[in-house]
């Protein structure tokens, strides 16, 4: 399992950056291309429950493999 500081640091390699932290949550933000923003939100907790994780990867448009490989 990952904790949430390891996630904020995989996706800061893949283009994410930190816009905000509001208690123990960090709200990412990455523009595309095309000018689109997309957005995530990671809990800083000690161990990130599968689904959190698999939850945090939709938002940030991003697969499992492409994850692990940062």
């Amino acid at each position: 399992m990952f904790s949430g500081h390891e996630v904020v640091s995989k996706l800061e390699k893949l283009g994410f950056s930190k816009i905000r932290q509001k208690g123990s949550h960090v709200i990412m933000k990455k523009c595309v291309s095309s000018g689109v923003t997309i957005g995530c939100v990671v809990p800083l907790h000690k161990e990130l429950s599968y689904g959190t994780l698999r939850g945090i990867l939709n938002q940030a448009y991003i697969n499992i493999d492409e994850f692990l490989k940062q």
